[in-house]
């Protein structure tokens, strides 16, 4: 530890975090390298050739496993790629995971085994900016969503507290080799968290529930990718069933502050205009 971070990869550049932390980090005058599948340098996590190119001459790597650290084979290309890593001479990796996914958690555990002098992981709750910038999105702004939950509550977290927390991991030594767990402050199921869209956006958005079955019929209907829709549906059994119904305090601890709410978090998007009808 000690030697200053000066040059960074960004897997997944053009996801919900990865450009988010690519801006925070190039705010910080650092060398940033925004890998994706069709950018320079390229990077591809089913291409493992792309991968050495991408992390030569690193000094850390901030890692999004696409699609969902939820997938088979997503531990062994964290394992693999941390080797690569190591032989690269990256001396700092941070992991974006998932709570209480048990294949994410053997992702983890591959990169803590893996030798790189320095790991940090961010294990996140459902993002906020789902309901914006993902799926969710075109059934907001028709006014009704449909899902396959009943009222397990969820601490969802901003997109922007994630990238914050990375960016603090990337840069400073004292979070090598922790674990942060990242939520946002307080419980809501989805009908709550509609209903605080709702009021911000001063229109109606409800919850339509429905099986799983019929989810993934909407979804194909709708031209979602297989792979996708049987990603949200593992997500929404596995995931949402009680096992995450409480608080973490990674942001706290990370960044010594409280994280965002999901009532700012609403208003500020619902002033963009991008869920008016």
């Amino acid at each position: 530890m000690g030697e200053r971070i000066q040059q960074i990869l960004v897997t997944g550049g053009t996801g919900k975090t990865g450009r988010r932390v690519g801006r925070l980090l190039a705010e910080r005058g650092l060398t940033v390298r925004m890998g994706s599948r069709f950018g320079q340098p390229r990077f591809d996590w089913e291409d493992p050739t792309t991968w050495e190119a991408a992390l030569r001459g690193a000094d850390a790597a901030y890692l999004t496993y696409a699609p969902d650290l939820a997938v088979p084979g997503a531990a062994e290309a964290i394992e693999q790629l941390s080797r690569i890593a190591v032989d690269s001479g990256v001396r700092r990796l941070v992991l974006l995971s998932g709570r209480g996914e048990p294949e994410a958690q053997r992702s983890e555990l591959k990169l803590q085994q893996s030798g790189i002098p320095e790991w940090t992981v961010v294990r996140a709750s459902w993002f906020m900016q789902n309901f914006d910038e993902g799926v969710l999105l075109d059934a907001v702004r028709s006014g009704q969503v449909a899902l396959p939950v009943q009222d397990v509550p969820e601490p969802f977290i901003d997109a922007d507290d994630i990238a914050e927390v990375v960016t603090a991991a990337l840069t400073e030594d004292r979070h090598a080799g922790q674990v942060y767990e990242v939520t946002g402050p307080r419980l809501l199921t989805f009908t709550d968290a509609l209903a605080e869209i709702a009021q911000a956006a001063g229109r109606p958005v409800r919850l339509q529930r429905v099986s799983l079955t019929e989810y993934a019929a909407l979804l194909a209907q709708h031209q979602v990718p297989k792979d996708v829709v049987d990603l949200l549906c593992e997500l929404f059994t596995v995931v949402l069933d009680g096992r995450n119904a409480y608080l973490g305090d990674g942001v706290q601890r990370a960044l010594g502050r409280q994280p965002r709410d999901f009532s700012d978090y609403a208003r500020r998007v619902a002033a963009t205009g991008i869920w008016a009808g």
